[in-house]
């Protein structure tokens, strides 16, 4: 992707990207109508013995400033649950639905709904469908920008006398240091009955070469006995096609 980089950035148009990476929530906005975006990353978890690292990534197409559509997933898993067992293959696929609602310049609502496809091998993935629905509220705060989601998710495979529904919560706040760095701090988590509840703490930095590229670092700390320990991921957002 970075070799292909300059063929991408050769087009003459000043259209910008719209990162949804690196936090675990999402923004309210899409994407430009009309602009194809990529986003792919790597990433390490760590939890007691286990080792998880993946190849996450996820296609963005907007049919106007209301409407578009997400794909995602992991292209690569690696997991190894520190007994000696090792499992590799392609990860669950998600569909998204997105409506953006913007208000004004500084406020938006957003509602994703998702579908995850069970494309991943049992040992890898849940081998169920999981269907949520996320509301998202977007704001700009003077020089912070805001992303609170409130999710629910039905699970397909639950564990053995839990619940089959999730709720999630997640507030992301990011700034600019700098014309082209950026910061982002965020926490996330969920519950279900039945289970630990789940919380991790965020941080990640970005840098920006131009408007149509954008790369992050970071890392996360769970918060939680059930939540990874610590999760170290880099990546970036390029438009690949304009497709009108």
């Amino acid at each position: 992707m970075l070799l292909a980089a300059p063929f991408v950035f050769a087009d003459d148009s000043d259209d910008a990207i719209t990162p949804y990476r690196p936090s675990v929530s999402s923004p309210a906005q899409l994407p430009l109508a009309g602009q194809l975006e990529l986003e792919l990353g790597g990433l390490s978890a760590r939890s007691d013995q286990e080792r998880r690292h993946s190849m996450p990534y996820q296609l963005k197409l907007a049919f106007s400033k209301d409407w578009g559509v997400l794909l995602g997933g992991e292209m690569l898993v690696l997991a190894n649950d520190g007994a000696g067992q090792v499992d590799r293959g392609f990860g669950d696929t998600t569909l998204v639905l997105k409506r953006a609602f913007i208000v004004d310049e500084d406020n938006a609502f957003g509602l994703e709904l998702a579908a995850k496809v069970p494309t991943a091998a049992r040992a890898i993935g849940s081998g169920s469908a999981d269907y949520t629905v996320n509301g998202i509220f977007s704001k700009d705060m003077g020089p912070v920008h805001m992303d609170l989601n409130l999710n629910l998710t039905r699970l397909g495979a639950p564990e053995l006398d839990s619940s089959r529904m999730q709720t999630g919560l997640s507030s992301s706040f990011s700034t600019a240091l700098s014309e082209r760095w950026g910061i982002t701090g965020e926490w996330s988590g969920s519950r279900r009955n039945g289970t630990k509840s789940q919380g991790q703490a965020l941080f990640a930095l970005s840098y920006s070469p131009d408007k149509r590229m954008t790369m992050d670092l970071g890392l996360s700390k769970g918060l939680t006995a059930s939540a990874p320990d610590w999760t170290i991921f880099a990546g970036l957002v390029i438009p690949v096609a304009k497709l009108w």
